[in-house]
């Protein structure tokens, strides 16, 4: 059984889950608090591809894919100039500032019928809704603008996000940030669940599902919370039963 995909569950009523294959079928290994998994990590190859509930599967060694299956989404890298042979986003789109705790900030753009999902797919603690434009090009020339006129990039790496999992968003930069803009709407999100202390960094996937921020999974285990992020699952092989390797203590995390 191999991990080939995973799923945050924003914007859906499901939990987030774990996408497996085993022999071309692809099953959803749900994610809700509480649950217990119990896997050790085997040997990690590429995740192949998914068509629909079927897995074709590859044996390459590079993971989480190999060359002739890793795509790069092209418009993430777009900064007005439309990379692809014909512009295809004539979608409204919405620019935005997400916060993630303490104070790591970044500047972003979506369809505007997803804005909410993807706040919620990139775990971010708050918001703010800056621009709704015609089209992706546009919204990308503005995302650009920002990040070259003020300090604020177009991504927070995960390791940050997870270092400021058990605190709160700085409330004085945040307003600050937000001063130099209209802001049409704010937000604000609960992920269900509160942490002592930051998570260690972790790749594992056995443990107590404490619950999912983003793409971060976040188990209890020995007393102590792990932080997973998902993408690093994948390509792994899952083998029944958990390992009994040492794990570093998150610092005052569950007594």
């Amino acid at each position: 059984m191999q991990v080939v995909d995973y799923e945050t569950g924003a914007g859906t009523d499901g939990p987030a889950a774990l996408l497996v294959a085993e022999a071309g079928s692809v099953d959803r290994e749900a994610l809700e608090p509480g649950r217990e998994l119990a896997y050790t990590l085997g040997r990690r190859r590429c995740a192949g591809t998914l068509d629909g509930d079927e897995h074709v599967p590859c044996r390459e060694p590079a993971a989480p894919y190999c060359e002739a299956h890793d795509s790069i989404w092209i418009c993430a890298r777009c900064t007005g100039t439309c990379l692809k042979p014909e512009m295809d986003c004539h979608q409204e789109h919405a620019v935005y500032l997400a916060a993630f705790a303490p104070d790591a900030f970044k500047v972003g753009v979506t369809k505007r019928r997803r804005l909410r999902t993807r706040l919620r797919e990139q775990g971010a603690d708050r918001a703010a809704h800056l621009y709704t434009v015609a089209d992706g090009r546009i919204a990308r020339e503005i995302e650009a603008e920002i990040a070259a006129e003020t300090p604020v990039p177009d991504a927070v790496r995960v390791r940050r996000k997870v270092s400021g999992m058990a605190r709160t968003v700085d409330e004085t930069a945040w307003r600050r940030l937000l001063d130099r803009f209209d802001v049409r709407e704010t937000f604000s999100f609960d992920y269900g669940f509160d942490l002592p202390a930051a998570p260690v960094r972790e790749t594992l996937a056995a443990g107590t599902v404490v619950g999912t921020k983003g793409r971060i999974l976040v188990l209890e285990r020995e007393g102590g919370a792990f932080a997973v992020d998902m993408r690093d699952l994948v390509g792994y092989e899952l083998i029944e039963g958990s390992s009994s390797r040492e794990l570093q203590s998150s610092l005052g995390a569950f007594g």
